[in-house]
């Protein structure tokens, strides 16, 4: 990973701006699937932790280069969604993803969380996030045919986090 990055809990109001910025820089995402992202930070910042998210930046400097957003599963005891992980795509393929996925897991496991999901699209273009995913220890659950689209699957993605805890002594 590159020097000089800091990690960060709190929300500001301008990572809404930064947020969108990212999102529309990996190319990956419709309009509307951007302004989603932005409307979790503007939700958080409304309602703090009682809008069910809670977000993990990473900055190099000043610049935010990553975040990652999630929160519990309502009706679940112990299951979280990860709800966006996007890394700007100049620092892509430095472990700032991963980093990101593995603090989010190590918080989980401290709560006593028992699984985290991840949906994304079986497109083509989702191919290498996938397979990111499946390196980091997510096996497919589910995929629901069409769902976002004609053609466009969903994935449902599930690490068991109980694996990871280590065993009472």
């Amino acid at each position: 990973m590159q020097p000089d990055l800091t990690i960060r809990s709190d929300v500001r109001a301008e990572d809404s701006d930064a947020v969108r910025q990212l999102a529309e820089a990996t190319g990956f995402f419709r309009p509307d699937e951007v302004e989603v992202a932005v409307e979790l930070i503007d939700a958080y910042l409304t309602s703090g932790s009682a809008s069910g998210y809670e977000f993990l930046f990473i900055q190099w400097h000043d610049r935010l280069i990553g975040y990652v957003c999630f929160g519990p599963i309502g009706c679940t005891v112990g299951s979280f969604d990860v709800y966006w992980i996007i890394v700007d795509p100049e620092f892509q393929g430095q472990g700032i993803g991963r980093w990101l996925l593995q603090q989010t897991e190590q918080q989980l496991i401290c709560r006593n969380a028992r699984l985290v999901c991840i949906e994304t699209s079986n497109k083509p273009q989702y191919l290498p996030t996938r397979r990111f995913y499946e390196r980091c220890g997510y096996q497919v659950a589910a995929i629901v045919k069409d769902f976002y689209d004609d053609g466009d699957d969903k994935v449902v993605m599930v690490r068991d986090l109980r694996t990871l805890r280590s065993p009472s002594i």
